[in-house]
């Protein structure tokens, strides 16, 4: 159960991604109808607290308590997500010459997934703000979560997710009480419906980085990164990149702490990693370079989650790569179904599809001479392999 620590919320404003321009925290909003780009949660960060007021604090996310959005802890919609392990990979990660390898491991997070995080913040906010009814597009954990979050919060919920979906993250939405809808295409479609039957109902759009808050939950991955490798971050970050909304949060709250000085080291080289089927970040940010890139178009990915062909946040996650020396990189879909089964069998350590991409995407980078052996490297494994069995077995 969450406990409050004694301080409160330091939220002063939204900002416009692309341009500053300031939106009242204090209202409903989505995103920055200046630039149609995704706005920002600001914090005054000015005689912050220092990292002792954590002592003590339960292990969840919202022991960052200070720096997240939710005002009235009476709002607070938590199952309990956050401050998941982090483990080392040691007999795996050594036959590849790679001796400081970490997984962090989202699986444990309440409807086994990341995904727990950012949408117990948007509903959390979205209590916070009076609203009745959301709904959400998704290639899967998404709608879950949104599920699960919602009945906590007795909210009604609408997901709507693709008919290639595997029918376990339909059925789990629907035991949760939420209205499912099927389209044919990915998630841009789906994205597409939501919009048209948020204007008609007035249910709350919370699409990835279409409202603010989804990101201030991925960011306390962050946050949980610093305290559990005691304040010196690991050298490089390794992410698979649908949305995109955990790799620019998990950014976001490095530069909140360096500024906060919670952090004082060098800040980690970001990777974002892509399925060679729908691979929209790293065509960016090979043409940002000159670089040829043979990505011809959006095909569906045995990592749901990576098949998000349109990123409302690609700005956001380039900026993130380009900060922080880092780049994008794509694994096949068999390489990813390989992946889970290599780490299966070598760690005893069930990953999901995109956390498979991630670790052949390691390995990929460990064979170019782009990671060195030594380096300390963090994987994201974003959710539970258990949900991508029939899936994966059928590859």
């Amino acid at each position: 159960m969450y406990h409050s620590p004694k301080a409160g919320s330091r939220l002063t404003f939204l900002s416009c991604s692309a341009c500053g321009k300031q939106y009242d925290a204090h209202h409903l909003n989505t995103f920055a109808t200046c630039c149609i780009k995704p706005l920002l949660v600001n914090y005054d960060l000015r005689g912050a607290p220092g990292r002792h007021i954590l002592a003590g604090r339960p292990g969840n996310m919202w022991r960052y308590r200070e720096f997240l959005p939710v005002i009235n802890e009476a709002n607070i919609v938590s199952l309990g997500e956050g401050f998941t392990p982090v483990m080392q990979v040691t007999k795996a990660a050594a036959e590849y010459g790679l001796t400081q390898v970490f997984l962090k491991d989202e699986a444990y997070n309440p409807t086994g997934s990341f995904k727990a995080r950012g949408l117990s913040m948007a509903i959390s906010k979205a209590k916070e703000l009076g609203v009745v009814a959301c709904i959400v597009p998704t290639a899967g954990n998404a709608g879950g979560a949104l599920s699960a979050y919602c009945a906590k919060a007795g909210m009604k919920a609408t997901v709507i997710m693709p008919a290639i979906t595997p029918q376990i993250f339909a059925d789990e939405c629907v035991l949760h009480g939420a209205d499912v809808l099927l389209l044919d295409g990915l998630i841009n479609e789906c994205g597409k419906k939501a919009g048209e039957i948020s204007r008609e109902t007035g249910a709350f759009d919370i699409s990835t980085l279409k409202e603010p808050y989804r990101i201030e939950g991925k960011k306390t991955m962050g946050y949980e990164i610093a305290e559990q490798f005691n304040w010196e971050l690991p050298e490089v970050i390794i992410y698979p990149a649908g949305g995109g909304t955990g790799l620019i949060g998990i950014w976001k709250a490095f530069i909140e702490m360096k500024e906060m000085g919670w952090i004082t080291g060098p800040l980690p080289r970001m990777i974002a990693v892509q399925s060679g089927n729908c691979q929209p970040v790293v065509k960016a940010f090979d043409d940002k370079r000159g670089v040829s890139n043979s990505y011809s178009g959006p095909a569906a990915s045995v990592a749901n989650g990576l098949a998000v062909p349109y990123p409302f946040g690609l700005d956001l996650m380039l900026k993130v790569l380009e900060e922080s020396g880092g780049m994008a990189l794509s694994v096949t879909e068999e390489e990813i179904v390989a992946g889970v089964r290599e780490m299966a069998i070598r760690e005893g350590l069930l990953l999901c599809p995109e956390g498979a991409a991630v670790w052949k995407a390691m390995i990929k980078l460990k064979g170019s001479g782009i990671l060195q052996g030594a380096e300390k490297v963090l994987l994201i494994n974003t959710g539970s392999g258990y949900k991508y069995l029939d899936q994966v077995m059928r590859q």
